[in-house]
């Protein structure tokens, strides 16, 4: 057995004996110390598979009977499983201290995270559901044992309901690969029919997107991720939608050699529409946890641009450049789970302080928090796309793949145009969101008494909030030497060598380290010339008036300029009361509110279809004897009619 295969069985064992212990025992902290060791172990793991390339366990099989194995591409999202789990598991030491449910969320968590190592392990279609389903529960249970709202139960309830609708995709797809032999035999798809390509390629593409939160598949996504715990949220953001996009990844490239035309077109259409409907959506929420949700859906939809582009350069023989798209989208992947779990470990941080996230209630954190704001600022930069960040890295490779399918068809042209127009706009459109977070949050004057009363968290939970930051700027800097690694886990190996500039043809080169340096010493300036001259403190010039917390920019306030230019589309609902006395007005309130038309044009109505049926069906429930043998005399009388006719044999 080699090191490798012992480190995954002994860090699956030790990561089990954590999530089994808060069941017989007190002791929350241990639990989850021996969790996050586990996963450590598994991650190293997964960097060991990365590197050498030597598969350990079994390769896929079409019996439905199960395997467990891991290859190179296995490792990678192990690794980065690892990453936010261990950063998750050691915050929620602190996180859960003070919750009475603590024994109950630190088991499902273990649970969880030891689900989604089972999910990128599975080798067989039963042990890759089991564990799909799983995954798709367990957080399920854990928000509802952290919260007993009616409204917790609500969201709840559509995030089963749309996952497990679009979770059949995955059922059809992965079942019709087996039944053709696809999980072994790479061209048992190319002698399929051209009807069970369709239905296995639109099964995966509605399947797996509905967990990555896709749209039109993503109603559940801005619903679950806020309620949730927020470890949970970094896990469920972080890592499970990117596990879809690994399920995705094996259909697409694996078991279907990415041979079908339209399915790249695809990808880049709902990526695109991912990409800036998630950002625009995420511009104007008002709560921080659900605007990180939307966040999410941009992001996944940065992802997808890049899985697009890798699949049509593929096509058009353009072997290099597809590789390097690939490790593009494999690189934010990575990135995207770093940053994101960090925004969410700190908007935790900040609700234990604070006890809401509506950011028109914050405000001055980084002052009173230092540490965890600072760290919460360097993840906002990152998601904006700002270098020398791993945001900016990962995001400029996808824009510059995208480019390079001008060298295709005139149709891949095109395609490649609209594409990184979009992202282009995306980029744009999360900075401006994300000068709104950090100036809602971190700057200015507290808000309400709770913010001004903020306290830095525990060591616990301020440790992984800079694990995650420093990470931030290690990937960022190392990005010629992570990225040409990630090419070789492509389905379509490339010559592309290891450096610390990454070259692609014709567009230049992505010099991250060199402008680590340049920024490193422009910041070491700036701060030997602030301490030799300090900052004079002066009151804040608002027309001579005195100064009113109440006139402070509102997160309504800062975005309304785009909104009046999207109104077309976003379709803003807006009432003004105004209680006056004669005609002096005393005062005047402002309510704005930007419905989710996916929402209200598809999934509203298919849920009141739905549960009108459920009404009607509920009905035959009667509890009645009778009326049972009466259902179960009129379908046999009606047989026997029909078989007197002469209808049937």
């Amino acid at each position: 057995m080699s090191v490798v295969s012992i480190a995954l069985i002994g860090g699956t064992a030790l990561l089990g004996a954590g999530a089994a212990l808060p069941i017989v025992s007190r002791r929350v902290s241990l639990a989850l110390a021996l969790q996050a060791l586990g996963i450590a172990a598994v991650g190293a793991a997964g960097i060991a598979l990365v590197v050498t390339r030597k598969p350990v366990g079994s390769g896929f099989t079409n019996a439905l009977k199960p395997a467990l194995g891991a290859d190179a591409l296995s490792g990678f999202f192990l690794a980065t499983l690892a990453i936010v789990a261990v950063a998750s598991l050691v915050f929620a030491i602190g996180y859960l201290a003070a919750t009475p449910a603590a024994r109950a969320i630190a088991s499902l968590t273990g649970w969880f995270v030891l689900v989604l190592v089972g999910l990128v392990c599975a080798r067989d279609v039963v042990s890759f559901l089991a564990c799909w389903e799983l995954m798709t529960v367990l957080p399920a249970a854990t928000i509802l044992v952290g919260r007993q709202s009616r409204k917790a139960r609500r969201s709840v309830f559509v995030y089963l309901s749309v996952t497990h609708i679009g979770g059949v995709g995955v059922w059809v797809s992965l079942l019709l690969l087996a039944h053709i032999g696809a999980l072994t035999d790479t061209h048992a798809f190319a002698h399929a029919s051209t009807a069970m390509q369709t239905a296995i390629a639109v099964g995966a593409l509605v399947g797996f997107g509905t967990k990555a939160g896709l749209m039109p598949f993503h109603s559940w996504l801005p619903r679950a991720h806020p309620i949730a715990p927020s470890h949970i949220s970094a896990l469920m953001s972080g890592v499970m939608i990117k596990l879809a996009l690994y399920g995705l990844i094996r259909v697409e490239f694996s078991w279907t050699g990415a041979r079908l035309v339209w399915l790249p077109y695809a990808l880049l259409a709902l990526g695109g529409l991912s990409s800036v409907g998630g950002v625009l959506y995420a511009l104007v929420e008002h709560d921080l946890k659900r605007l990180l949700a939307f966040h999410s859906i941009e992001n996944v939809g940065i992802i997808v641009l890049g899985l697009g582009a890798a699949d049509l350069l593929l096509k058009h023989g353009l072997r290099n450049l597809a590789a390097i798209a690939f490790a593009a989208a494999l690189f934010h992947t990575l990135n995207h789970a770093v940053f994101k779990s960090l925004l969410f470990l700190g908007a935790g941080a900040f609700e234990r302080q604070l006890r809401s996230l509506e950011l028109d209630h914050i405000g001055g954190l980084l002052k009173r928090m230092p540490l965890t704001g600072g760290a919460f600022l360097v993840g906002a930069l990152a998601i904006a796309g700002l270098p020398p960040l791993n945001g900016w890295a990962s995001e400029w490779l996808t824009l510059q793949s995208l480019l390079q399918l001008r060298a295709g068809s005139a149709g891949s042209a095109i395609a490649g145009v609209v594409a990184a127009a979009a992202l282009a706009a995306t980029a744009a459109l999360a900075a401006f969101c994300f000068v709104k977070v950090t100036g809602l949050v971190l700057l200015g004057r507290p808000r309400t008494e709770a913010a001004a009363a903020a306290r830095e968290a525990v060591r616990s939970m301020t440790a992984p909030a800079l694990f995650l930051a420093a990470a931030c700027f290690v990937l960022g800097a190392g990005a010629g030497i992570i990225v040409p690694a990630l090419t070789r886990l492509a389905p379509m190996p490339a010559a592309i060598g290891a450096g610390a500039s990454l070259h692609i043809a014709g567009t230049g080169t992505l010099p991250a380290l060199p402008l680590v340096v340049v920024l490193a010493g422009l910041v070491l300036v700036f701060a030997l010339m602030r301490r030799a001259s300090p900052a004079v403190t002066a009151p804040t010039w608002i027309s001579g008036q005195p100064h009113d917390d109440r006139l402070a920019w509102s997160s309504a306030g800062f975005t309304k300029p785009l909104r009046l230019v999207l109104e077309p589309l976003l379709r803003p609902e807006r009432a003004v009361t105004t209680v006056s006395t004669g005609a002096l007005a005393r005062s005047i309130e402002y309510r704005s509110v930007t419905p989710h038309l996916f929402d209200t044009l598809i999934f509203g109505p298919l849920e009141q279809l739905s549960l009108r049926g459920a009404h009607t069906a509920r009905r035959l429930q009667s509890g009645s004897v009778r009326a049972y043998v009466a259902y179960l005399l009129v379908p046999v009388l009606g047989l026997l009619a029909a078989a007197r006719l002469g209808l049937i044999g």
